[in-house]
């Protein structure tokens, strides 16, 4: 199993503002500069699932395998003998609220899944979470 994580702490935002911001799928593309399209039909609650398209890529549907409002979520994307998990937590702390973005993959071929999407996503993760954060901020 392959895991990484980036965490940064702000007080420009409230976990609520974090939580409308990604529960708002369909919305994505105008803060995620790295995908065409996301697409939610029904709830953002666990045991649903949403298409996404990155930039110059195929369409993936993501499974919410957790959700608790405000605090955090949990996804899946599952590619040909490996799955990618996707956890998002928001924790207040005494400096303000830590959010922390983990991917983990696991399977056979972790190893190309890691080379091909996930390694891209973690080095992005340090200027995307700035991004959500300055989106959040207007909620």
């Amino acid at each position: 199993m392959w895991a990484k994580s980036h965490s940064i702490v702000t007080k420009e935002v409230t976990k609520e503002q974090m939580w409308k911001l990604f529960a708002d799928v369909n919305n994505w593309h105008t803060w995620d500069n790295g995908i065409e399209f996301a697409k939610l039909e029904g709830k953002f609650e666990k045991g649903n699932h949403f298409t996404l398209r990155p930039k110059g890529g195929p369409n993936v549907k993501v499974e919410l395998l957790e959700t608790i409002e405000n605090n955090s979520f949990l996804d899946v994307t599952k590619f040909p003998l490996a799955k990618m998990y996707d956890n998002h937590t928001f924790e207040e702390t005494k400096d303000g609220l830590k959010i922390t973005n983990t991917i983990t993959v696991n399977g056979i071929l972790g190893f190309l899944w890691i080379k091909i999407v996930a390694q891209k996503i973690v080095d992005a993760l340090p200027t995307d979470m700035k991004e959500q954060i300055k989106a959040a901020s207007k909620l």
